[in-house]
């Protein structure tokens, strides 16, 4: 880190967050509220709260950062709310409707619900033209492109508008050259309109998830371009001296013309730098095994990193639309302060997934919203401080939060308001609970071998209730917990994934061969690409991976592999490895029979300098921090228990707190139930031990 700042910044649907981390150690903590409609005036706001409390002109900080890193919403609220770029298709003749067809079955968990509605379609029917012209599956043009069909495809496309265009057409990852025929055409004649090229973003196998990424691609693409260029913008005119990187959904960073260009890779860009977080602040414990939880005001994102190493999907459906693109594995649900409460039908307490969000807010933020939210709750419950959150920025109305839960809750199921607070807690805690065992017990995982990292800034006054309920017993709570996103961003590195399909069998020399040469082109043009962005051979770091298949298997897995030429004698290495895969994910291994290649990958890192981490000094007496009592709940009863509250910026590395308590941090509250212990170790986390069962 050669400057004297380093600065992240994680845009999510209520509080954008800010973490500024300096060269000599230690990270400053910043919110102000997201602005959807322009996400850029919340950057500014932020900056502004940074350059305040350090009593100097943003024009002396951006310069002074090596890096300035930022992961946006931007694209996951344009897919959720369908508000996308009005986006055309050139494709083969006949596969117009692949996208609907869709493999010729609904996402997983649907497919036998005769009443669940079809996706919207991202590009309409009368907006997907076909093209005739076709290639082999061996590589061979049957076809030829007519490039009149592409023409008149354009001559349609500019008549409707058409901002954004996609090309795949079937089996172009073996031959593109009609693709790239069909791209000058639409360059020639839509000069200005973003084009996405199917064999471009992503080469591998499968024509429905190719033609479906590079639709999602298209639909976002003019909207991260306009983003990339306004932030871009706004920074340069501080006087940044490098350009701004960009979180992506694969756990890395990129420059901001390949986020535009490659715009379906920032789709889940906030929730992913998660797990680099957890490990990070779990490395002074050496825990491997984490699963971090980010509740924030709209959502609760959750992700597992199982000894060292976190999952990446591929070829998965999000937001109902097939992404092919590697993405951190990240389960979403709706449930954050903002979870609005209500009775269903049947008469049954709900809690979500429908958010108030920043605007109009809870009903004790005081700007108008009077639907009762988790905020509310925790605010009636005592964990959360009269005087308002973030350092009393945020004022909270106690009144308008019990007048929510009472008239919405509590007097509709005719039970008190003290007992409708506890019942909306326990309902939103049991949504995250289960949202946990989905990424854990469902995939094999026991969650009591993992240990718990409260991330977000409305996780912590849930967080031991979640834990206890899992059975998990030992917490790592971050003074940073509520921007860690923001604060993984800036410990993260530059990161691209490469990919190629190769369907050969490993049986002969000529395949090995052929494996070995692309596997060589995809980390040359990595490299390249790194160079480009200013690194140097000895900060670059290759890793590689190969969709694998038994002979006459239909599905694939994806197995992890050193770097190492592949031939006669050293293939054994890669089918091993291929078995103890497919015996992990299957239970059982075929060793005797002929193993296939499928598609093949090289993620390339430049390796980035980190922040040096800050040490706390020790701490005396945790009575020094205590601010008073306050009346809290802690059980059904809706009976209230004195709770000591104590001030965590004037808590020491070894103060031990014994629950009930709270904890107060500046972003973050953290409520310390009974039979639970907090204390303070000098890297800057609250380690929270259960103490006993109850």
């Amino acid at each position: 880190m050669n400057s004297k700042y380093r600065l992240g910044i994680d845009a999510g649907g209520t509080f954008t967050d800010f973490v500024l981390a300096e060269r000599a150690g230690g990270s400053r903590l910043y919110k102000a509220l997201s602005t959807p409609s322009d996400p850029t005036l919340a950057i500014r706001n932020g900056l502004g709260l940074i350059a305040e409390d350090l009593g100097v002109d943003l024009e002396e900080i951006i310069p002074n950062c090596d890096l300035c890193i930022n992961g946006t919403t931007v694209g996951l609220n344009a897919l959720i709310q369908h508000k996308g770029a009005r986006t055309g298709l050139i494709c083969t003749a006949g596969h117009e409707d692949s996208i609907e067809i869709r493999n010729g079955h609904k996402e997983d968990g649907y497919r036998y619900d005769a009443e669940y509605p079809p996706a919207v379609m991202l590009v309409p029917r009368n907006l997907r033209k076909g093209v005739r012209e076709r290639v082999l599956s061996n590589g061979t043009i049957r076809t030829p492109i007519n490039e009149e069909d592409v023409r008149a495809a354009c001559r349609a496309f500019i008549e409707e508008g058409i901002e954004s265009v996609a090309i795949s057409f079937v089996w172009s990852v073996l031959q593109p050259e009609h693709e790239r025929r069909a791209a000058e055409i639409v360059r020639e004649m839509m000069p200005d309109v973003p084009l996405t090229l199917g064999s471009d973003l992503y080469p591998q196998v499968r024509e429905y998830t190719r033609t479906s990424t590079a639709i999602t691609n298209a639909y976002l693409a003019p909207i991260l371009k306009r983003y990339v260029t306004a932030v871009d913008a706004y920074f340069r005119s501080l006087g940044a001296t490098s350009p701004v990187r960009y979180f992506q959904s694969n756990g890395g960073l990129a420059i901001g013309q390949l986020m535009a260009d490659r715009s379906v890779y920032a789709i889940n860009s906030g929730p992913a730098s998660a797990p680099k977080a957890g490990l990070h602040v779990c490395a002074p414990f050496e825990d491997q095994n984490v699963i971090t939880v980010d509740m924030g005001g709209t959502s609760f994102d959750i992700t597992l990193t199982h000894e060292g190493v976190t999952n990446l999907n591929k070829n998965i459906d999000f937001l109902r639309y097939r992404i092919g693109v590697p993405m951190i594995q990240v389960e979403t649900l709706g449930a954050g302060g903002g979870s609005i409460g209500w009775i269903d039908d049947m008469g049954l307490l709900q809690m979500g997934p429908q958010s108030a969000g920043s605007d109009p807010g809870p009903a004790c933020y005081g700007r108008g919203g009077t639907e009762p939210t988790t905020t509310d709750v925790n605010l009636v419950l005592g964990y959360l401080c009269p005087g308002g959150l973030v350092g009393g920025r945020l004022p909270l109305d106690r009144a308008k939060a019990e007048e929510a839960i009472r008239s919405r809750i509590a007097e509709p199921l005719n039970i008190s308001l003290e007992k409708a607070a506890y019942g909306m807690f326990t309902i939103v805690n049991a949504n995250m609970v289960n949202g946990i065992r989905r990424v854990s017990i469902e995939r094999g995982y026991d969650p009591r071998d993992f240990v718990l990292v409260c991330a977000g800034g409305a996780t912590g006054a849930h967080i031991s209730a979640i834990a206890r309920e899992m059975g998990i017993s030992r917490i790592i709570v971050p003074k940073l917990a509520s921007g860690l996103c923001a604060f993984g961003q800036i410990i993260s590195d530059v990161k691209y994934n490469h990919m190629a399909t190769c369907p050969v069998r490993l049986d002969n020399d000529e395949a090995y061969a052929r494996v070995n040469g692309l596997f060589r082109q995809l980390e040359e043009d990595g490299t390249r690409q790194l160079r480009q962005d200013g690194f140097t051979d000895e900060n670059i770091r290759i890793t590689r991976s190969l969709e694998m298949r038994y002979l006459g298997q239909v599905h694939e897995c994806t197995v992890e592999v050193d770097s190492f030429d592949i031939t006669a004698e050293t293939v054994e290495r890669l089918k091993d490895a291929f078995h103890r895969r497919h015996e992990q994910l299957y239970t059982y291994a075929e060793p005797a029979s002929t193993v296939e290649v499928v598609n093949i990958e090289s993620t390339l890192y430049g390796v980035v300098g980190k922040p040096d981490d800050a040490v706390l000094s020790k701490g005396g007496d945790s009575d020094g921090a205590l601010k008073g009592t306050r009346m809290a709940i802690f059980s059904s009863s809706g009976e209230f228990t004195r709770t000591p509250v104590y001030d965590g910026t004037r808590l020491g590395a070894g103060d031990h707190i014994t629950g009930p308590a709270i904890i107060e941090e500046t972003t973050t509250t953290i409520v310390v139930e009974p039979g639970w212990a907090a204390e303070l170790h000098e890297s800057g986390s609250y380690v929270l031990q259960r103490q006993h069962q109850g």
